[in-house]
């Protein structure tokens, strides 16, 4: 089931067509049309698929007006990083079906809050982040000198690292 909204332009559409032309997209459909950039000034790259991350559940870091939390950070989440979020009351492990949200293990890519990110950051437990998949957005609440201590290179196999 499709969750659908009314363009003010264009009438009734799904959400993925609503951001497409929100951000000048002819349509969802249009892989020459990137409407979002990553920190490091290119497209926005997917952040992961396995499991499906965003805040849209498209697999990339992209944002907009409803995404309040501004899950705009790609990381690559590691057990002590879970343990933060699970001790401030961000509770990634565990599968909330409700939500689409797996629950995530060490290794998973995920889109995460900025202000929960920093959090983790000042408490010396940030995830690794992947700039490519990065919003740029996040920019206007962590400084890229703290994403960049902390970037990191990942296959789309994360598995292979022996997480």
């Amino acid at each position: 089931m499709s969750c659908s909204m009314v363009h003010p332009a264009r009438g009734v559409t799904t959400r993925s067509e609503w951001r497409h032309a929100r951000h000048g997209c002819p349509s969802p459909g249009d892989d020459g049309c990137v409407a979002e950039r990553n920190v490091l000034g290119a497209d926005l790259q997917p952040c992961g698929t396995d499991p499906m991350t965003g805040f849209y559940r498209d697999g990339r870091c992209s944002t907009g007006p409803e995404d309040l939390g501004s899950h705009t950070i790609c990381a690559v989440v590691t057990a002590e990083f879970l343990d933060h979020q699970r001790s401030i009351g961000n509770d990634l492990s565990t599968p909330r079906p409700q939500y689409r949200f797996p629950g995530l293990v060490p290794g998973d890519r995920w889109c995460v809050t900025a202000a929960n990110w920093a959090r983790a950051y000042n408490d010396g437990v940030a995830a690794p982040v992947v700039l490519a998949c990065t919003n740029e957005a996040v920019l206007q609440i962590v400084p890229m000198e703290a994403l960049r201590k902390h970037a990191v290179d990942v296959p789309a196999d994360p598995s292979s690292l022996g997480l």
